[in-house]
């Protein structure tokens, strides 16, 4: 019998119902408030330098925000316990896609001082500029922003939606719903996030192009998004909701998760490379210029050994793996890695061939992914406590020999 076809077991009565999550999310919302303080501060002396700190905070999050819909999506399809006890996570952090809406709104309100396509006295002087104006132009960006976000939105109200029939009584109609919208919702996810991609980070340098920058951003967002989910899951473990629940082979499913998404980032950042250091063309090598030059070429080189070399040989351990705290330590170092890789994509973008060599890491570099993290952790820490933790199909978590 498939995983898919086991029957819900009766309901379990530890499964907590509205959990009390509030120490965790009064938490996160003052580490917010302490970040929010700190760049309200930055904005005063340096506007420029906080709305690009900002747009890196707010990619990095929103990221993992809409992530978890095709994590979701993946999971209805393909099945298996990895995905039964993340689900109500991932569930959670798709119903914060309308807080990143709100966050969202500083980035829309300033598009010229990020972008120059957005600054007409550019446009007039850039053929290349006027050439692509149909489509980087401040109406069509705000549109094509909006219409990701319906929907990123529609799909994880969807989502929640057939899985709240499935927790009342659907069974396998809620079941063949779930999986019949999976298809085509990963599909829109992969489309979606690749073209914002394009609009919100390779646009920052209109003249340059790649057709894999958006898998860059769709595999590092799940990357993040599955350390994120581990961090989440030890604590729920170590403080009591799922700690008799979740076993070590779950973990080291989790584990494996995430060292094959280490393995597929170090493979499409290196074709992106590749492809551009065998063409050796003059509109698209200025990129890696920027990139290879100063404080950017010693980022480079730690995301060659931290972000991959070290995670890929500490995740082929399963030891390392079934260790919670060891795996969660792993995890909470690929956060940090998957911010410093998002910095060393973006915050180059913001200086000339010739300031490349010269520029550093603002501290709203750290201040602005600490105030945005926290708001929106607090409101998934709000949305995880309003569903029960455990779903209808828990009997699969004893299934197959974990223990």
């Amino acid at each position: 019998m498939s995983s898919h076809d086991t029957p819900p077991p009766p309901a379990n009565p530890a499964s907590p119902h509205g959990s009390d999550l509030s120490g965790f999310r009064n938490k996160a919302f003052f580490v917010g408030l302490a970040g929010v303080a700190a760049c309200a501060a930055g904005l005063m002396s340096n506007y420029d330098q906080f709305l690009h700190s900002y747009l890196i905070a707010y990619i990095y999050w929103m990221l993992i925000a809409v992530t978890c819909n095709g994590l979701l999506c993946l999971h209805h399809l393909v099945g298996g316990q990895w995905g039964v006890i993340i689900r109500r996570l991932l569930e959670s952090g798709s119903r914060t896609i309308p807080v990143n809406i709100v966050l969202g709104v500083p980035i829309l309100l300033n598009l010229p001082k990020l972008y120059e396509w957005a600054r007409p006295e550019h446009v007039a002087h850039d053929p290349i500029l006027q050439h692509k104006a149909p489509f980087l132009n401040p109406a069509a960006f705000t549109m094509r922003i909006l219409i990701y976000f319906a929907i990123w939105f529609v799909l994880s109200y969807l989502l929640n939606r057939f899985s709240r029939e499935q927790e009342e009584g659907g069974g396998e109609d809620a079941k063949n719903k779930l999986r019949a919208l999976s298809g085509p919702g990963i599909v829109l996810h992969m489309a979606t996030v690749t073209f914002a991609a394009f609009d919100l980070g390779m646009s920052l340098e209109p003249h340059w192009f790649s057709t894999i920058y958006g898998i860059l951003y769709i595999v590092g967002g799940a990357l993040a998004t599955m350390a994120f989910l581990i961090l989440v899951l030890r604590s729920l473990t170590e403080n009591g909701p799922l700690g008799k629940l979740v076993k070590p082979d779950h973990f080291a499913d989790l584990g494996t998760l995430m060292f094959a998404f280490v393995v597929l980032w170090a493979y499409v950042s290196f074709s992106q490379y590749l492809i551009i250091w065998s063409g050796n063309l003059a509109e698209e090598t200025p990129w890696y210029i920027k990139r290879t030059s100063g404080a950017w070429k010693a980022m480079a080189a730690a995301l060659m050994v931290f972000h991959f070399a070290l995670p890929f040989f500490l995740l082929l351990l399963r030891f390392n793996k079934k260790r919670k705290t060891i795996l969660a330590s792993i995890a909470a170092f690929m956060m940090v890695m998957r911010l410093v890789d998002l910095m060393w994509l973006i915050a180059p973008a913001f200086h000339e061939i010739e300031e490349a060599g010269h520029a550093f890491i603002h501290w709203m570099d750290i201040a602005a992914p600490v105030a945005v993290g926290g708001i929106w952790v607090g409101f998934f820490a709000y949305q995880l406590g309003r569903r029960p933790l455990v779903p209808v199909e828990v009997a699969r978590l004893t299934a197959g020999g974990h223990h």
